[in-house]
């Protein structure tokens, strides 16, 4: 059953549309995680969707999140997450994007993103989508003003199964045109399997945050991908976060923009 929908998605009950965790962290690194939530407003009727799709990878990023937040803590760095399924709008998509509010994703139809309004549309935008990278603009010009460096990460995770084909990379380091801190990272020796631009990169469409707040600032970025049956559990989660937040530190160190700490030096 298609919504009705009048002026508004969420209510109150849904909350704001993105969270700030750790927001007075004193680390230049600003973690982002548009696809943190499968969380679906009552206002949409679950986009009509049967359980298990809605708890799929199909409607968030499973365990990413959870590896965000771990990552916040080591680093003390500041997290910003989106509260809303990426089915309800894709906060790492322009408006203007098919994927934005997709009808299908992978496989899977979505009913509920058929054939949708246009003040449907401009209601998931302005409730959704705005707030969530307004959020994140403004905290770049709060930094900005400060005197602050920063440096924008963004934490996804992937399928390891995807239109039927086994993935083997474990985490993707991607980039757009900037790939310095990509390349600073990739430098550095991991227990994971890690590749570049995979098992997606710029030509897909996925660095919509990257080149909106980043790269226009001129700030180091880079996007992470993890599968996600690697960080299925609390402990798999910290254990990927310990490697991904060492990884990030000694990548700033040896960019200079850290200084090194015995940690980053001896590890």
């Amino acid at each position: 059953m298609k919504p009705t929908i009048s002026t508004s998605i969420l209510s109150a009950s849904d909350g704001a549309a993105f969270e700030a965790v750790n927001p007075k962290g004193e680390s230049a690194v600003l973690l982002v995680c548009e696809h943190a939530s499968k969380h679906i407003p009552a206002s949409l009727n679950n986009l009509g969707l049967d359980a298990q799709t809605a708890n799929s990878h199909v409607a968030w990023d499973p365990g990413a999140l959870a590896v965000a937040k771990f990552v916040g803590s080591t680093l003390d760095a500041s997290l910003i997450a989106a509260t809303v399924s990426r089915l309800v709008y894709d906060c790492n998509r322009p408006p203007e994007a098919a994927g934005a509010m997709p009808a299908k994703s992978e496989v899977f139809p979505i009913a509920g993103n058929q054939n949708i309004s246009t003040e449907e549309k401009a209601a998931r935008v302005n409730e959704i989508y705005l707030p969530f990278t307004n959020a994140i603009s403004d905290e770049i010009a709060a930094r900005v003003g400060a005197g602050r460096p920063t440096v924008i990460v963004t934490i996804h995770s992937f399928t390891p199964i995807y239109f039927g084909e086994k993935r083997k990379v474990e985490m993707g380091v991607l980039h757009d045109e900037d790939a310095t801190l990509a390349d600073a990272m990739l430098a550095i020796p991991s227990t994971m399997e890690v590749q570049r631009n995979q098992p997606y990169g710029p030509e897909d469409g996925v660095t919509h945050t990257l080149k909106l707040h980043a790269i226009p600032n001129g700030l180091l970025n880079v996007m992470i991908e993890i599968r996600n049956d690697l960080i299925a559990t609390v402990a798999d989660q910290k254990k990927v976060a310990d490697e991904l937040s060492l990884v990030i530190s000694q990548a700033l160190v040896a960019l200079r923009l850290e200084a090194p700490t015995t940690e980053a030096t001896h590890a």
